[in-house]
C-alpha cells in the first residue's frame, strides 16, 4: 500500500495566504454588501508596461511562423535573456556574474522551495524570524526539520534567528553553525533593506564555516537609498557561498506571466561538486523551461522603454507604500518598511495578537492585512500591508483606518 510522505503532516493548518483567503470569503458571505479593500496578498495591480505587451505580441507573431516557431528551449533559459541579464543587473554594478552562472525560471518561489533538494537531508537550516513561508515548508516537507511544537510556533531543529526592532530587523550571526542560511532582502514581511557592511558579515559567516546562503532578492528593484546593496554579490567572497534568486514578478508585474532567475556562480562548490552542474542536472530532469514568448518579455524589461515604464510603475507603488507608512503614522502606530521595499509593517496596538488584530481591522475597517504570526514567532504583535493595492484602494484603506481603528 501507498504511503502518504509523513512530513507534510507535520505542517501545522493551511498556508498563511490560503487561511486569509478562507477567513475573508466567510467574512465576504456573511456580509455581501461589504466592500472589502485586500492589502494583504503581494499581488500587483498595475497593467503591463506597454514594451512588454509588444514583445509579447511580436513573440507571438514570430512562433506562428514556420522559421520563427520554437519548441523545447534550453534547460538553464535561452542566452538572449540571460545575456542582457548578466550585464544589466551584475556587470553593470561590478558583480563579476556571467550569463552562463544564470537560470531562467518561472518566479521565485519554486527556486526558493527547490534550491534545498541540491543539499543533504540532513543539512541544518537557519531562517529569518518572521520569514516568508516557503522556506521554511519546503524544508519540513523534504523533512529536514523535526516537529512543529504549538507551545513556541517553532519547529524542532530549526535555527530561527529573530528579526525585530531592537536589531533593526537584521538578524545576528547564529550561534550555532547553520548550513543552509535563508536570507531576504529587501525583507519580506518587514520591509527592511541590510546595508553592505552587514551582509558582508554572513558572507565571511558562510565561507569561514562552509554554509551556502540562499539570498533571496525578489524585491531588489524597489530599493531607493544608494548605500544597500542590490545583490549578495557586491560582497567580497560571494561567489563561494552564495546563491542568489530574484523575480520579475514585482519588479515588472509578471505575478501572472512567472518569470524569474536564479544566479549560481561556477566558484561555488561543496564535497568537491558544482553546485552550478548539480542545478543544471536537476532542471534536466524535472523542468522544461520558461516559455520563449515570456522570456521575450522578459527582454523587453532591460530595453530604454521597458526600463522607464517599469521606473514609472515601481514610484507608483512606493508612493502607495509612503501613504501607508505616514497614515499609519499618523493614526499613531509604530511603523516600519516602506522605503526600500512595497511592504509596511505596523506594530499591532496594545499588545494585541496579530490574528485578532487581522479580525478587527477586517470587520470595522473592511480592510485585510496580513498578521506577522504567520510568518513565525517574531512576528507576532506586528502586521504586513502591502503597496500593490490601486491608488484609489490605498487612499480608502488609510481613511477607514484612521476613522474605524
Amino acid at each position: 500500500m501507498a504511503a502518504v510522505n509523513s512530513n507534510f503532516l507535520k505542517l501545522p493548518g493551511n498556508y498563511l495566504f490560503a487561511e486569509i483567503a478562507r477567513r475573508v470569503e466567510e467574512e465576504q458571505a456573511a456580509h455581501p454588501e461589504k466592500e472589502i479593500i485586500r492589502l494583504g496578498i503581494g499581488d500587483v495591480t498595475l497593467p503591463l508596461a506597454p514594451a512588454i505587451v509588444r514583445a509579447l505580441k511580436e513573440a507571438s507573431e514570430e512562433m506562428g511562423r514556420p522559421e520563427g516557431f520554437r519548441g523545447y528551449g534550453p534547460y538553464e533559459g535561452y542566452e538572449f535573456l540571460r545575456k542582457v541579464i548578466a550585464r544589466e543587473d551584475y556587470q553593470n554594478r561590478g558583480c563579476d556574474i556571467a550569463e552562463d552562472e544564470i537560470f531562467i525560471s518561472d518566479g521565485a518561489k519554486g527556486d526558493c522551495a527547490n534550491i534545498q533538494e541540491l543539499f543533504s537531508p540532513d543539512s541544518r537550516i537557519a531562517v529569518c524570524d518572521p520569514v516568508y513561508p516557503v522556506y521554511l515548508d519546503s524544508n519540513v516537507m523534504a523533512g529536514r526539520t523535526g516537529q512543529y511544537q504549538e507551545s513556541t510556533g517553532k519547529f524542532d531543529g530549526v535555527i530561527y534567528m529573530p528579526c525585530t526592532a531592537e536589531n533593526g530587523f537584521v538578524p545576528e550571526l547564529p550561534g550555532e553553525d547553520a548550513d543552509l542560511i535563508y536570507l531576504c532582502y529587501p525583507n519580506n514581511p518587514t520591509g527592511e533593506a541590510i546595508s553592505l557592511d552587514a551582509l558582508q558579515k554572513w558572507v565571511d559567516y558562510a565561507n569561514r564555516t562552509g554554509a551556502v546562503i540562499l539570498y533571496d532578492a525578489a524585491y531588489e528593484a524597489y530599493i531607493s537609498r544608494p548605500e544597500i546593496p542590490h545583490s549578495i554579490y557586491e560582497c567580497r567572497g560571494a561567489q563561494t557561498c552564495a546563491i542568489e534568486i530574484k523575480s520579475f514578478s514585482k519588479k515588472a508585474g509578471f505575478t501572472g506571466v512567472r518569470l524569474g532567475y536564479m544566479v549560481i556562480p561556477k566558484a561555488l562548490k561543496r564535497d568537491g561538486h558544482s553546485i552550478k552542474d548539480l542545478w543544471l542536472r536537476r532542471q534536466g530532469s524535472k523542468y522544461n523551461g520558461v516559455p520563449y514568448l515570456i522570456q521575450r518579455a522578459g527582454e523587453a524589461v532591460y530595453t530604454e522603454e521597458g526600463k522607464r515604464e517599469i521606473k514609472e510603475q515601481i514610484a507608483f507603488y512606493m508612493e502607495n507604500a509612503a501613504m501607508i507608512y505616514q497614515g499609519l503614522k499618523d493614526a499613531g502606530y509604530e511603523v516600519y518598511g516602506g522605503v526600500d521595499s512595497p511592504y509596511v509593517w505596523m506594530k499591532t496596538p496594545d499588545g494585541e495578537d496579530s490574528w485578532g488584530f487581522f479580525g478587527r481591522l477586517l470587520k470595522e475597517a473592511g480592510v485585510v492585512g496580513t498578521p506577522g504570526a504567520g510568518f513565525g514567532p517574531s512576528g507576532e504583535g506586528y502586521f504586513r500591508l502591502t503597496a500593490f493595492g490601486t491608488r484609489e484602494n490605498t487612499q480608502k484603506a488609510m481613511e477607514r483606518i484612521k476613522k474605524r481603528l
